[in-house]
């Protein structure tokens, strides 16, 4: 097995570091409890907010009206899901250092919003502007599109 598919989240030497986050169902419903690895984050610091938004959200998906913090985190321990990234070691968000204040404080819809920072739904500035504008091709099109008569 090649380093690549042992460690997602890293590349060869030299070519600089790809984040990854792993998305982790705490029901046990998976073989191996990883539902997903969202790959091509810029940066360490967008790998860390992705993934404490969606543990953020998830948190919030498991509240239900009048319970107690300790029962938010036991819901969110049988049911919810976690993150983390991969290959971040320290430098990682952690949902252990953060766990108590989420569940004691529901979140803005901000602070869950991970779908807003998802790098598959980013676009790169390339698509924005669109094609190059190219003269040669606009005279081609032209030819093809005669009209002809009879």
């Amino acid at each position: 097995m090649s380093d690549e598919a042992e460690n997602p989240g890293t590349e060869t030497a030299g070519q600089g570091q790809s984040w990854s986050v792993r998305i982790i169902d705490l029901s046990g419903a998976s073989e191996d409890d990883t539902v997903e690895v969202v790959k091509d984050f810029m940066d360490l610091m967008h790998a860390n907010a992705y993934a404490r938004a969606y543990v953020r959200d998830s948190i919030e998906r498991c509240r239900v009206s009048g319970a107690t913090s300790r029962e938010v985190l036991e819901s969110w321990m049988a049911f919810g899901e976690n993150a983390e990234v991969v290959d971040a070691g320290d430098d990682g968000w952690k949902s252990s250092t953060e766990l108590d204040d989420f569940v004691a404080n529901r979140a803005t819809p901000m602070e869950r919003d991970w779908r807003a920072i998802d790098p598959r739904r980013l676009v790169d500035d390339d698509e924005i502007a669109g094609p190059p504008d190219d003269d040669e091709d606009d005279e081609d099109d032209e030819n093809t599109h005669e009209v002809i008569r009879h």
